[in-house]
């Protein structure tokens, strides 16, 4: 009880001392405001760890996502690799099966031409054989023939020096009738060769070979008669003269031999021979003549 009556005698004396009771109220209200401070400082410190406790959980499940998610990306790529990897092999495989197949196929393809090359290299070889065979016996038959040739140019030879000696025996047979045999110059001036007077002097002149000879039989009735080169036309006659007029035909030209008398030479000019032709009429009939047409053997082109 002293101290329930000490205190409030504590109090009585504070409620009498009017200024003393100002100072305890500011101290209780800075002992407030520290108390408020000590408080929301407790309280921020309270937040701050529970917020520091959400980061950190945060953080972790934050970690915990990224490598779950970076565990899922590497399985999927992982995932995607095997595929393009088994893309890539299944691809490679097809290319090797398809190369392998084209290298097959050309093996092929030249094992064919190889046996089709070596087929046509035996025929040709067969065939060049089988020239060769036969250029041997062309060769030998070539021989023989040359051998015959040889033969057969002695015996030429033989003919020949014959013949030399028939045309000396015929030149000297011709001597011998050379009183039957004339000579004359023709109606153009030119000195003609032996006149035959009959068919005995034109065969001899014909085995003389030095011309050739066409006989004809022309009758006044036909329009015109082709004689060798020339084509000739009677216009008449006149046995008891023994004259004829004749129209002679040469390259394109008709030249008029009129008033020609029997063993006449009659010479016209032909475009490929430097000698005349030369019509040589034996016998006049009533409109008809006979007679020969005697042409060069060697024919030139006149300058």
């Amino acid at each position: 009880m002293s101290a329930e009556f000490s205190n409030n005698d504590d109090s009585k004396k504070m409620e009498e001392r009017p200024g003393h009771s100002g100072h305890t109220g500011l101290f209780v209200l800075l002992a407030a405001g520290l108390a408020v401070a000590l408080a929301g400082d407790g309280y921020l410190m309270v937040r701050t760890n529970h917020l520091n406790d959400q980061i950190s959980q945060n953080g972790d499940a934050t970690q915990t996502q990224i490598a779950k998610l970076g565990d899922a990306t590497t399985s999927l790529l992982e995932q995607r690799l095997a595929t393009i990897n088994d893309e890539i092999s299944t691809e490679v495989k097809g290319v090797q099966n398809s190369a392998a197949t084209a290298v097959k196929q050309v093996r092929a393809q030249a094992t064919k031409q190889g046996e089709e090359l070596r087929g046509k290299l035996e025929e040709q070889q067969q065939q060049v054989t089988g020239q060769i065979a036969e250029l041997k016996d062309a060769t030998s038959d070539a021989d023989n023939k040359i051998t015959a040739v040889s033969t057969d140019v002695d015996g030429v030879k033989t003919d020949v020096n014959g013949v030399k000696t028939d045309v000396a025996s015929t030149k000297d047979g011709l001597e011998k009738t050379g009183a039957d045999l004339k000579r004359a110059i023709g109606d153009m001036g030119v000195m003609s060769g032996l006149i035959a007077t009959n068919s005995k002097d034109l065969q001899a002149l014909r085995d003389l070979g030095d011309r050739n000879y066409v006989e004809f039989d022309l009758s006044k009735g036909k329009t015109q008669q082709k004689i060798g080169d020339v084509v000739v036309a009677l216009r008449k006659s006149d046995p008891k003269h023994n004259r004829y007029t004749v129209d002679v035909t040469a390259d394109d030209k008709i030249t008029e031999k009129r008033d020609k008398t029997i063993n006449e030479p009659v010479q016209v000019y032909v475009h490929n021979s430097k000698q005349p032709y030369e019509i040589v009429v034996n016998q006049v009939k009533k409109d008809e003549i006979v007679g020969y047409l005697s042409t060069p053997k060697v024919t030139l082109a006149r300058q």
